[in-house]
């Protein structure tokens, strides 16, 4: 860090670099994807997911590393819109949700949104 407050300023606002997706538990399910959490904010509330819904949050993990991409009708579901341009939506429970985007040319998964449904899906 330097002297001058404008460049730690700088600093400070940088978003934290993608985390694997906190699984320990999970590690013996065989995966295709690597999913990551966008921040450690991200992963931080899955963690709080898996705490609340260990099974839901389980089948959704094996989801996501197995076949992010194919719906599951009231479960599973691009979103539409210019605004969310290939992100997915995965309903964990009712009232709670994980968003994410799929890149196929990387087999990667990046979730950044776990949590409460909130009322309006949020943008990667």
């Amino acid at each position: 860090m330097s002297d001058n407050p404008a460049e730690n300023a700088k600093v400070e606002n940088v978003e934290p670099p993608e985390v694997e997706l906190t699984a320990s538990a999970l590690s013996e399910i065989e995966s295709t994807w690597l999913v990551v959490a966008k921040n450690r904010r991200v992963n931080r509330d899955w963690e709080a997911l898996m705490q609340r819904h260990p099974e839901n949050t389980r089948r959704c993990y094996e989801d996501l590393c197995t076949a992010p991409t194919t719906r599951q009708p009231g479960r599973v579901c691009p979103l539409k819109g210019k605004l969310y341009q290939g992100a997915w939506e995965y309903e964990v429970t009712k009232g709670d949700r994980v968003f994410y985007v799929p890149n196929q040319e990387q087999l990667k998964i990046v979730v950044y949104y776990a949590g409460k449904h909130p009322n309006s899906a949020p943008k990667p």
